[in-house]
């Protein structure tokens, strides 16, 4: 069943107004009729399964027939921090990760970032990015769209590491913690998963420096490691964000 978000005062108890570009894939993309069943979430706190009862150009209205609770979102809310990778591979990063359980994405460019920041660009290419988080949460029948943040320095990522319940530094030369062992601590110490912050951050192609790795545990980063297997860019923080989860019980663990 097809999943569509809305802003919360589109999404009543009784009603629910699409409009846009959802009520173009609904009448053009899907060619819904009246009496079609889609499920609409406002991305807050309510969800609702409705049945099409209007079709027009723009705009698509649906009667509620049964309000859902929301139990797709994890208790730990994890941000991947991503230094911006060449190609489409942010895009891969944001789409995966949504499905998986990330609640939001932190580019940022660091001392080996390859891609040229191009601030003419960042609005287009975050519009892009923030879409791609949309129709993978609907995909994945997510409860929220994970919030898709503006490039920022190395400096400010280590800001916003300071400021996390637990940031994890995945780092290849690293002889300590696994991040299994890390992930483990870290919940113990807290005394469980519900409403924890963790960030989890994510080198470019040819990975941090020294100087890097230092900054990164002054700002309170516990440096891990993901296995004996070099992970590229885009598959590193897939990885662990998946161990994340199913250490924190969001997976059968």
């Amino acid at each position: 069943m097809q999943k569509y978000f809305v802003s919360p005062e589109q999404l009543t108890e009784t009603e629910a107004i699409l409009m846009g570009d959802d009520a173009h894939h609904i009448a053009n993309v899907m060619r819904a009729r009246a009496g079609d069943v889609i499920v609409i979430c406002d991305g807050v706190s309510r969800e609702a399964r409705g049945t099409i009862t209007e079709i027009g150009k723009n705009r698509i209205v649906a009667q509620v027939s049964e309000l859902l609770p929301l139990s797709a979102e994890p208790a730990i809310q994890v941000t991947i921090a991503q230094s911006l990778p060449k190609g489409d591979k942010m895009e891969i990063v944001i789409q995966k990760g949504t499905e998986i359980g990330a609640i939001r994405f932190l580019p940022f460019v660091s001392e080996r970032t390859v891609v040229s920041y191009d601030a003419k660009k960042e609005a287009k290419r975050l519009e892009r990015w923030q879409k791609i988080a949309k129709e993978a949460a609907e995909q994945a029948h997510r409860g929220r769209i994970p919030q898709v943040e503006a490039s920022v320095s190395w400096k400010q990522l280590l800001q916003s590491a300071k400021e996390a319940d637990a940031a994890f530094f995945c780092y290849e030369k690293e002889e300590g913690s696994m991040l299994k062992t890390a992930i483990s601590g870290a919940l113990a110490a807290r005394g469980g998963a519900a409403g924890m912050d963790v960030l989890l951050v994510i080198g470019p192609e040819g990975g941090f420096s020294e100087k890097e790795a230092q900054e990164a545990e002054e700002a309170g980063c516990v440096p891990v490691r993901l296995g004996a297997r070099i992970l590229r860019t885009e598959t590193a923080g897939l990885v662990a964000l998946s161990c994340l989860l199913y250490e924190a019980g969001e997976m059968g663990g």
